[in-house]
């Protein structure tokens, strides 16, 4: 049991960090995770790939 929700709070944690290696928005990504589930927010964020830089000024 404690094996299962450890796997489970990985896959939440997982695109948070794999948004932020993308340049896009930890949080953002993690509600889609909430509202749609972790493994589809993996998908699309593999999907888009990385986000284009900001210009700095």
């Amino acid at each position: 049991m404690l094996v299962l929700a450890v796997v489970v709070i990985w896959l939440y944690i997982l695109p948070i960090t794999m948004a932020g290696r993308r340049n896009r928005s930890g949080l953002i990504w993690f509600l889609i995770g909430l509202v749609g589930s972790p493994l589809l927010a993996i998908l699309l964020l593999l999907a888009l790939g990385d986000a284009p830089e900001q210009p700095t000024a």
